[in-house]
């Protein structure tokens, strides 16, 4: 595939309309992404957006800086100055000497660089680094001999069995010949059955994942980690990164099956996380067709998903894919899914059942689903209880938080009576401009409650002392979250992490947000940890919570004790650990501090989830009736 950067030129617009990928110097269309080219002395420097480009200084103090996509800054970018060269050209050690100047706007935002010059090469992020069995390129494994899969980790038959990853190998115990001897018995082994659920995962065309990934503009986005110059793990902040943690964990889950006959469920890998980043980065990526929605693209992208996996396989026709799995992780998640998968389970970080919320919620014009028709998306709900689960969003492991233990401070601790810190909307500096945005909650909380001015100089018409709701970014958040007995729970654009946030400090999750399913909600009892008010109830919001007595507080605080591990993507986190202990011998401070916790995290819930379901679960009907050994006493699934 041919993946230009520009759009065809035309005489007021010399490079074309803008998208991310724009580029005045050399395009890899492999990736369409732009470099220095041959030539200078760093062709293999990123142009990165704005670096090529003249830049505008702003008319008044404090204003952005503007970019002017028709005219490139080759002087900066080609020369070869002494006194100011171009990027290109610019020696790193010279720069770091401050010997030579050079343009702020260029920075190293491509993967598999570091340093200020993307001088280093390192790492780029892989699906599970290729276990060890390839060669990572920017995000595309390319596989050694006898090694496939978008994670290097399926082996060919003529490959060494001793070799083979331990989801793959058959699980052998020593058992004794009689039960009088004790000890083993040499040479006799009896193999153990696989637990259930097993779970086949598609091996998809490139496009709808490895070449998402491999084709992104800036390092952090849609991935839970990346590599420094040394090639230790640092980890992101990208909410999204969920989606590549829960497909590495099963890539490499116990639970995993390469025979989809005896597959009780079937994962499709459309990786929508890195769509998000890149619908509007290059030309062959283009929403012409769509109207500039990237919800349609993102459909688009699921359906020929489907397409692929019903033309090719025949797993889907045994149950019309009651029995798969599709994950969306954007804000509003399956809103857009195309009516073809609807029967399908839904993993979201968004469960809008419609019910009050019947439209599209977020306040981005590109991610709005309004508009598309009905032929495509057909009229299902953004999420159905009965079939699909809401899972946390990624949060970054915090070792510092998980030492003081703030999941597990006690009431005495905790002197703030309620806290929520965000963006609070149009009424404050910096807030976001629509009035649509979070739905409108967030603004009613702040007019109720504001601890800090908005524009006018006002505060909340219930400001309290013990009661925080700002849009100042704190300095000590997770320590004011550990210091809170009650946090705000409020959408953004469709989903936030502020559950994720409350409850892995220990903070009793205040909802507010009607119709609409938090992580695990159709599974856990969400009485026994959270507190839940309507829209129209913010007013008394603090009466409500000033009414719940001691016992009734210590109750709630020790459940969310109970359960914050559920909300943690252990597995990801460690499977991780082990990659850097085998190819590079490091185990970091993180990998120890993780690696004691005990409790289920969010793969295990799911898989817990998945196992209820075999027996349990009307929605997949028929699929329940079929004969298979799962594993489990004639009690267990007695009625089925």
């Amino acid at each position: 595939m041919n993946l230009n950067c520009n759009y065809p030129a035309s005489p007021e617009l010399p490079y074309g309309r803008w998208v991310v990928s724009i580029c005045p110097a050399h395009c890899d269309t492999t990736r369409a992404m732009c470099f220095c080219g041959e030539g200078t002395k760093y062709p293999k420097r990123p142009v990165a957006e704005a670096c090529g480009f003249k830049i505008n200084l702003p008319y008044e103090p404090g204003a952005p800086k503007l970019t002017d996509w028709t005219k490139a800054d080759l002087d900066n970018i080609f020369t070869t100055n002494h006194s100011k060269q171009g990027w290109c050209n610019v020696d790193p050690a010279q720069a770091y000497a401050s010997k030579v100047k050079f343009k702020e706007e260029c920075d190293c935002k491509y993967d598999g660089l570091w340093g200020l010059f993307c001088e280093i090469p390192v790492e780029s992020v892989c699906f599970n680094q290729c276990s060890g069995h390839g060669f990572c390129r920017g995000g595309f494994c390319q596989c050694d001999s006898d090694w496939y899969g978008s994670d290097c980790s399926t082996p060919s038959i003529s490959s060494s069995v001793l070799e083979w990853p331990q989801w793959l190998r058959p699980a052998q115990v020593t058992m004794p010949s009689d039960t009088q001897v004790s000890g083993i018995v040499p040479g006799f082994r009896a193999v153990v059955k696989r637990r259930r659920p097993l779970i086949y995962v598609y091996d998809m065309p490139p496009e709808f994942n490895s070449l998402l990934l491999e084709g992104r503009h800036f390092k952090f986005e849609c991935v839970n980690r990346i590599y420094d110059d040394k090639n230790a793990t640092v980890w992101t902040d990208q909410l999204y990164g969920a989606q590549i943690a829960i497909y590495e964990s099963l890539l490499a889950s116990s639970h995993r099956t390469l025979n989809g006959e005896e597959a009780d469920y079937f994962f499709v890998p459309v990786l929508d996380s890195c769509i998000i980043t890149r619908a509007d980065d290059a030309p062959h990526l283009s929403m012409q067709d769509h109207k500039g929605l990237r919800s349609s693209l993102t459909l688009e992208y699921y359906r020929r998903a489907f397409d692929h996996i019903s033309s090719q396989y025949t797993y889907w026709n045994h149950s019309s894919g009651r029995d798969h799995i599709w994950f969306f992780s954007w804000d509003e998640g399956a809103c857009y899914a195309p009516k073809e998968i609807w029967n399908s389970m839904m993993l979201v970080h968004w469960g809008n059942t419609n019910s009050k919320h019947n439209h599209s919620t977020t306040a981005y014009y590109a991610d709005n689903w309004d508009h598309i028709p009905s032929t495509r998306r057909g009229n299902h709900a953004c999420f159905d209880p009965l079939k699909d689960l809401v899972l946390p969003a990624w949060k970054s492991p915090d070792t510092s938080a998980l030492r003081v233990k703030f999941w597990a401070w006690p009431r005495e601790k905790r002197r703030i009576l309620f806290y929520f810190n965000g963006n609070l909307g149009p009424a404050y500096e910096g807030g976001r401009p629509e009035a649509t945005y979070s739905m409108g909650i967030r603004q009613r909380l702040a007019e109720e409650y504001g601890s800090s001015p908005n524009k006018e100089g006002k505060y909340g018409r219930q400001h309290a002392e013990d009661v925080i709701v700002t849009p100042l970014r704190s300095e000590h958040y997770h320590a004011d979250l550990g210091s809170s007995t009650f946090c705000g729970v409020l959408p953004g654009d469709g989903w936030s992490g502020r559950m994720e946030d409350s409850i892995l400090q220990g903070c009793i999750p205040v909802i507010i947000q009607d119709g609409i399913f938090l992580p695990y909600e159709n599974v856990l009892n969400y009485e026994r940890f959270t507190v839940r008010i309507s829209e129209d109830e913010i007013p008394d919001m603090v009466k409500i919570l000033r009414n719940f007595n001691e016992t009734e507080i210590d109750f709630k605080l020790a459940n969310v004790k109970k359960v914050w591990q559920r909300f943690l993507y252990r597995d990801s986190i460690m499977l991780e650990a082990e990659r850097q202990r085998t190819s590079y011998g490091r185990v970091d401070d993180w990998a120890i501090d993780f690696s004691e916790l005990k409790e289920d995290d969010v793969f295990a819930t799911l898989l817990q989830v998945l196992h209820y379901k075999l027996h349990n679960d009307p929605w997949r009907g028929v699929i329940a009736q079929k004969k298979k050994s799962y594993g489990l006493s004639g009690q267990c699934i007695a009625g089925n």
